[in-house]
């Protein structure tokens, strides 16, 4: 599950220029990624005075934002229409209609039990036995997963913060992060989409290069960090990513999770449920910009990794605290011999 920094402000020409040449319509993931962002700038772009502004959370430039993969791009021309294809799903599909976002008591988070937490973590994720992929072979990950979309009236200049229905997401990706293959069905076209591109970043290959002593991680994770939000949300996030749709070296991985607790402002959060409503113990972040905490959700006994929750904390548009803005619950991960095919039982959420 990857991120980018957020494009600013663009105009048309700048949108017209992240097209790719007519008769090209497989993106790469990178241009997916500035194409999703620019689009989302023109969504949150303050309205004309002669026109109320609609009010609609800050949206996050995520990978796994999956309605804004692989969008036509005779048709992503505008704001308004990306907020239809959101509400329809991508060409060739037909999606769920999008539900009123559930409403959560909010969990205090605390800190005190924060060292102790993270090391059963940190030993729980070291002990992974997933297997290690040759260069011919692909990551699969299975997961449910729902997220929040903003529904823009084009007629009365009104929005409404809607979530998908819980849905199914596999992914295939080759260790060096070139190859790839999404399948979302009803939330991508039929059949899925190529992932394909020369972008490598959080690959198998980059993340098993990673150091292993925490400190070295950390600072090496906080080079990433642009300057236009909260480096230490960034940080944050990009073990999150890194962690959700991956499948990560155990020694890698048991110093990401002692990295993250590392960064100013993380906390313990005795209960989160993920999306296949299970409950667990959650490391979490509250981004100081958007209000939204961000929370990566472990079994309480095994300490083993089940999915995240986003929850509004802080109102934001018409989304009052308590929003769940986001649910993923990883099903299974497992090493296939090629892209689109499925293990007979995929491991355990690990």
């Amino acid at each position: 599950m990857k991120r980018t920094p957020r494009f600013g402000e663009q105009d048309p020409a700048e949108l017209a220029r992240l097209l790719p040449a007519p008769g090209d319509p497989e993106l790469p993931r990178d241009r997916q990624r500035q194409l999703e962002d620019a689009f989302m700038a023109q969504i949150q772009s303050p309205a004309p005075a002669t026109r109320p502004a609609a009010a609609s959370r800050p949206a996050r430039g995520r990978l796994r934002r999956p309605m804004l993969i692989g969008i036509p791009v005779a048709l992503a021309l505008t704001g308004v229409v990306v907020v239809a294809l959101n509400a329809t799903g991508g060409a060739g599909t037909t999606a769920p209609a999008p539900v009123a976002a559930p409403v959560v008591a909010i969990q205090p988070g605390s800190n005190v039990t924060l060292a102790s937490t993270v090391e059963h973590i940190a030993d729980a994720a070291g002990r992974g036995a997933l297997p290690t992929p040759r260069p011919d072979q692909f990551i699969y990950v299975k997961s449910e997963v729902s997220y929040t979309t903003t529904y823009v009236d084009a007629d009365t200049d009104t929005s409404r913060t809607l979530v998908q229905p819980l849905h199914t997401r596999e992914v295939w990706l080759s260790p060096d992060g070139r190859k790839g293959w999404l399948d979302e069905p009803g939330y991508q076209p039929k059949g899925g989409i190529n992932l394909d591109s020369d972008v490598t970043r959080d690959s198998y290959d980059e993340t098993k290069a990673l150091p292993t002593d925490p400190d070295a991680l950390l600072k090496k994770i906080y080079a990433r960090a642009s300057g236009e939000s909260d480096r230490n949300q960034q940080a944050f996030t990009t073990i999150g990513d890194i962690v959700g749709e991956q499948v990560v070296p155990a020694r890698i991985a048991a110093a990401l999770y002692r990295a993250a607790a590392r960064i100013p402002g993380v906390v313990v959060v005795p209960h989160s449920q993920d999306a296949a409503g299970r409950d667990g113990i959650a490391l979490a972040r509250l981004d100081p910009q958007t209000g939204e905490r961000i929370e990566w959700i472990f079994d309480r006994n095994t300490y083993a990794y089940l999915g995240s929750r986003g929850v509004q904390i802080t109102a934001a548009g018409d989304a009052e605290p308590g929003t769940v803005t986001e649910r993923t619950a990883i099903l299974g991960r497992a090493v296939v011999d090629a892209e689109k095919v499925r293990p007979a039982a995929p491991g355990k959420a690990s």
